[in-house]
């Protein structure tokens, strides 16, 4: 099976180049400038040259603080351009999976987030992500929209490199306490993702196509997580650090954080077999991974 992916070189995409092949899946992956989302005029031709047997739209505008200021590019990127991918599957006449996030919502429910919970975006970032579920849907219903989480991995910035750069000059730091959500391998993601790919591609069951949520089993606060990725690195002779646990109002952002991420996959498991493995047991090798490579430096 051969799956374009759009984007080169994010934390989701790397991890399906790297998985592809554990999973028997040829990945390619279309990115600027023979495909860029600001322009759908170059989505179609350049996915059509991949010959894909299924899509998977990955490449987005993830710069969650700038989004705030640069919202036009980001809605261009995150909106327009995802619905140009759905509506080139749909010409291609191959089943798309699409990613998205939890900052669709609002944050404030008591638990974790159905697929059919109310939407309410806080920030430009979640709004123009959650216009880009719509786009896909409407424009092709061979689609799968996965909606995902604090996601991490060997590759590139997020909060575990961060956590191991940070350590390496500071003996305490002060991490958000008050967010709660699901800590996601980008290696988990493409995991299953590759498995979702292959059930559309496999079949028609309306079942398959829509709206899932796909996370990593358990929970914890950003502090939580950070005091994980130092225990996990301090076996392992890395740096680690003090964790305390302070409230977003210590930390403030351009862009509202939800204070509750936690999503409910029930829905993927049962309709894909897809069911992600605890982010603590994912994490160490991860960890690992950032050590030998020097990537947290």
């Amino acid at each position: 099976m051969r799956i374009a992916v759009t984007g080169t070189s994010g934390q989701v995409v790397t991890s399906l180049l790297e998985r592809g092949p554990v999973a028997g899946q040829e990945v390619i992956a279309v990115g600027r400038p023979a495909l860029d989302l600001a322009d759908p005029a170059t989505i179609l031709p350049a996915l059509e040259r991949a010959a894909p047997d299924a899509i998977v739209s990955a490449a987005a505008w993830t710069a969650v603080d700038k989004a705030e200021e640069q919202g036009e590019a980001a809605h261009a990127i995150n909106a327009t351009g995802a619905g140009a991918v759905a509506q080139a599957a749909a010409r291609l006449g191959v089943p798309l999976v699409h990613i998205s996030t939890d900052y669709v919502f609002d944050g404030t429910l008591d638990r974790p987030w159905r697929e059919d919970d109310p939407t309410g975006p806080t920030g430009v970032y979640g709004a123009t992500k959650l216009a880009g579920e719509q786009a896909v849907l409407a424009a092709h219903a061979d689609s799968a929209v996965l909606r995902t989480a604090w996601v991490y991995s060997p590759f590139g910035a997020n909060f575990a490199a961060t956590m191991l750069r940070l350590a390496e000059a500071r003996d305490e730091l002060g991490v958000v306490g008050d967010q709660v959500g699901n800590p996601t391998s980008a290696l988990d993601i493409a995991d299953g993702v590759l498995r979702v790919a292959a059930n559309l591609a496999a079949g028609t069951d309306p079942a398959q196509r829509g709206l899932f949520h796909m996370s990593a089993a358990g929970e914890a606060s950003w502090a939580e997580f950070a005091r994980a990725i130092f225990a996990a690195s301090a076996e392992l002779g890395g740096p680690a650090a003090r964790v305390n646990a302070i409230t977003t109002a210590d930390y403030p952002t351009a862009a509202t954080r939800p204070a509750n991420s936690r999503l409910d996959c029930s829905l993927i498991a049962a309709a894909h077999g897809v069911a992600l493995p605890h982010w603590r047991d994912a994490l160490p090798p991860v960890v690992a991974r950032l050590l030998t490579q020097g990537t947290h430096a």
